[in-house]
């Protein structure tokens, strides 16, 4: 059989190539879809300089029901990939920062897809 000369078939091979890449995590690190997806989800909004709080989390009800969540963000933090952190004048919101590992992960998963990607152009 032969390859498809289509650029979007090319370009979506490659992306899941890519992706098969990245999803091989560090020892300690292992997470289903569901706690990648809230971690996601809280990274890039403190990435965008809007931390999340806990109470926007759990009602993010495309990623689950508010006990599910707040489950979710207990293992997240019992892994030490999330931590809280409370502003002193207002004690009653607690937002969703990454810890140094998190962002170590973040860091490598973007180094193996630089890689992928270097090995497929190459």
């Amino acid at each position: 059989m032969e390859k498809s000369n289509s650029p979007f078939a090319t370009a979506y091979l490659r992306f899941l190539q890519l992706t098969r890449i990245v999803q091989a995590l560090p020892e300690g690190m292992e997470m289903d879809a569901n706690e990648s997806a809230l971690l996601e989800a809280v990274v890039l909004r403190w990435y965008e300089n809007q931390p999340m709080t806990v109470r926007e989390a759990i009602a993010l009800a495309a990623l689950g029901s508010p006990a599910t969540l707040h489950k979710r963000i207990t293992r997240l933090r019992d892994k030490e990939m999330l931590s809280t952190l409370s502003i002193p004048s207002d004690r009653r919101a607690k937002f969703l920062i990454p810890t140094q590992r998190t962002l170590d992960y973040f860091n490598q998963l973007g180094q193996s897809m630089h890689q992928a990607h270097q090995n497929m152009v190459a």
